[in-house]
């Protein structure tokens, strides 16, 4: 099928099977809320005992059906392979569950249960998928709004547990529930954006050109120049910006020593890197 990818399919399935081991061992074993359709799906279970892995299915048609009216064809089957293989591995860590007895240290349920779901959603997130409910209405906004995915499901979320401690959770419970939640979020944004994060280095220095010819020559890295002008001397100055990897700030920073000790340098974070060296290679190829 045009545009749908087996590796994706198979990291969504990953994604799905290691948000299902953290919400069945960390969240089900240990009365711990969650936020979105999957904290709906625990109200209801620890309330009236219905079956998540049904229920997850059940609340996620309407979502079905908006994801394919705005996400489009691809974004919607990758959409309902992640729901769907949630829902059965919940099915299976139900059955062949294993004990962790950590009923005694909510703090670390609540830090397991947020890394193990921050990294399922996260590799789910990444590869093009969902797991539907509130993840669908997340994409959404970073489509449109441009807000992290990690950060519009925490505001989601903290409705859902605000529901949940009016139902089962008790106000002990809830705040560890809001400690995962938030972990999650952050860990879903550091899983997405891992593999394009990366630093950025404005370099102001006599040796510009001497400095720009290394970094392009023995890093292999673009540099672009700007004009700028000291508003304390009013010299004109060549301003350099690159953007490397993360491991190669070191090494970045070293060549500059070799040419200008008295260089300045303003190392940056750099959320997301597109183009050529980061997400595509020499024959302007996707990477990944």
């Amino acid at each position: 099928m045009q545009g749908i990818k087996i590796k994706n399919i198979l990291a969504i399935l990953l994604g799905a099977a290691i948000f299902s081991f953290g919400f069945v061992h960390f969240n089900m074993q240990n009365e711990l809320g969650e936020g979105g359709f999957s904290g709906i799906t625990l109200i209801l279970y620890f309330t009236f005992g219905w079956d998540p892995a049904i229920l997850n299915i059940i609340l996620n048609i309407p979502m079905f059906i908006l994801g394919w009216k705005l996400l489009g064809r691809r974004t919607f089957i990758y959409t309902v392979i992640g729901t769907i293989a949630v829902s059965i591995f919940l099915k299976v860590f139900q059955a062949y569950q294993f004990q962790m007895h950590l009923q005694d240290d909510k703090l670390l349920v609540a830090l397991f249960a947020g890394v193990f779901i921050g990294i399922g959603l996260g590799i789910v997130f990444r590869f093009g998928g969902t797991t539907g409910g509130v993840d669908i209405l997340a994409r959404l906004a970073n489509k449109y709004f441009g807000w992290t995915m990690g950060k519009t499901m925490f505001a989601f979320d903290t409705i859902v547990i605000l529901v949940s401690w009016a139902t089962f959770l008790d106000a002990r419970s809830m705040m560890y529930t809001l400690v995962a939640v938030y972990i999650g979020g952050r860990v879903i944004d550091f899983v997405q954006d891992g593999a394009y994060s990366a630093k950025g280095a404005l370099i102001i220095s006599n040796h510009s050109d001497e400095i720009a010819n290394l970094i392009v020559e023995k890093m292999e890295r673009g540099v672009t120049v700007m004009n700028g002008r000291g508003h304390f001397t009013k010299e004109n100055k060549d301003i350099l910006y690159c953007v490397v990897a993360r491991n190669e700030i070191v090494r970045l920073k070293s060549m500059i020593q070799t040419i200008d000790p008295h260089a300045f340098v303003s190392i940056v974070e750099v959320r997301e890197v597109a183009g050529e060296g980061f997400t595509l290679d020499d024959q302007k190829q996707p990477l990944h």
